[in-house]
């Protein structure tokens, strides 16, 4: 049995405890801060939440039993959550970038083989030792910014062998690494070169064979399709999507991306869990979105990769759209792995506030995976995530931008970091 662990005299302790259902409207504002803040852990799990006085009465008399650490001036957060990932992909696009300060924009260089292509054909070349290390890599690096557990899609395969190649991949380092990986089959990210003028046959192989084959290995929790112009029609997301649910996976959507596509109002009308991207997000998909409790997942690090104007996160809050934010780290659009980064970008480039943003990346994240009964916020029963920074509170968080602040991370109890 391990020693307790107690955190106490957090300068601000954001616990973001729990409501019901993901935070929405003024609700994104609400952080359960507590000043002088203490925790008491227990075997990895989180056993008492308080002001340190208030813990000094109830654990004071097994101090010099547990491990003590002080976090006098210091934040401490729960774990953050990344709800939308590609971390695991062979290979990398550094020449991408330079194409697209020449003037080449995100189409033109998939469409002339590169984008998603280039990283499907690295991707299905590279062994899965060599996608694990390099998956590890990232995952690390993760961790060191304050991520405690991410999503991860694959997609770099567009078929079937390598599609299980990256979900096998992502089962092991779950299995193995500190950070906790959610799974998403995302074999609808492109259409191969392969199947070009035959699209209706790989929706179909999507639908007959990989969804099946996915769900029979239990080796996604979630089904996502890229609806977008030139991709994959609302039409066919739709039956992706509906397949994806006859078989156990809950639908997510990369919706209206690069142009206004129809994507949000098709994840309301199919039942998604979240939503993500949604630059161009119409007016009614917001409302239907808000209506359906879909979460919006935003990612204003591509937007701002890619120099595009970043999604209207301000006005979905607003609408009464649950908000998430996300690095969505992929080789291609957004080579990241930073969430403080993407929470400045949040407040930066989307008008959320410092607690909004926070929100977004913990206990709004959370739901948007699934995983919001053991993450995403600081609360008894709850396993015992958490960050601790070299700022005083959430606001100087968001405002000494661009800078990792991370001084201690805790999984389940351990320190990692």
């Amino acid at each position: 049995m391990r020693r307790p662990l107690w955190i106490k005299h957090a300068a601000q302790l954001v616990t973001v405890a729990d409501g019901n259902g993901p935070r929405t409207g003024a609700g994104m504002s609400e952080l359960g801060l507590i000043e002088d803040g203490s925790v008491w852990i227990e075997n990895g799990e989180i056993k008492a939440v308080g002001t340190t006085a208030e813990l000094n009465t109830q654990f004071g008399e097994w101090e010099e039993d547990a491990d003590v650490f002080e976090a006098y001036g210091k934040l401490v957060t729960p774990g953050l959550v990344d709800p939308h990932t590609h971390f695991v992909y062979g290979g990398s696009r550094e020449r991408e970038f330079e194409m697209r300060l020449e003037g080449a924009s995100y189409m033109d260089i998939m469409n002339a083989g590169g984008g998603i292509h280039a990283t499907a054909r690295m991707t299905r070349d590279a062994t899965e030792k060599d996608l694990y290390l390099q998956a590890e890599r990232r995952l690390d690096s993760f961790l060191r910014h304050g991520v405690t557990t991410v999503e991860g899609k694959s997609g770099y395969g567009m078929d079937l062998e390598t599609e299980l190649k990256q979900l096998d991949v992502m089962k092991q380092l779950n299995e193995r690494h500190p950070v906790d990986i959610v799974p998403t089959f995302m074999g609808a990210h492109a259409v191969p070169p392969e199947y070009k003028g035959r699209e209706e046959e790989f929706v179909s192989l999507i639908i007959d064979e990989m969804i099946p084959a996915v769900a029979s290995e239990k080796l996604a929790v979630f089904n996502d399709v890229f609806c977008e112009v030139g991709v994959y029609t609302p039409e066919q997301s739709r039956r992706i999507l509906e397949a994806g649910k006859r078989h156990g996976l809950t639908p997510k959507i990369h919706a209206d991306e690069i142009e206004p596509y129809g994507g949000a109002e098709l994840a309301a009308e199919v039942g998604a869990i979240s939503a993500e991207h949604l630059l161009k997000a119409s007016d009614g998909g917001i409302r239907k979105m808000e209506e359906a409790g879909v979460i919006a997942c935003l990612l204003p690090a591509t937007a701002l990769y890619l120099r595009e104007k970043a999604a209207r996160g301000r006005e979905m809050i607003d609408a009464g759209v649950p908000v998430a934010i996300s690095t969505d780290c992929n080789p291609g659009s957004s080579p990241t792995t930073s969430m403080p980064l993407v929470m400045n970008l949040a407040c930066i480039s989307m008008r959320m506030t410092p607690a909004e943003a926070l929100v977004a990346a913990t206990i709004n994240a959370a739901y948007a995976i699934g995983v919001q009964d053991k993450a995403g916020s600081i609360e008894q029963g709850k396993q015992a995530d958490l960050v601790m920074w070299n700022v005083k509170s959430y606001q100087e968080l968001q405002y000494l931008f661009g800078i990792n602040h991370v001084s201690a991370v805790w999984k389940k109890g351990e320190r990692v970091v």
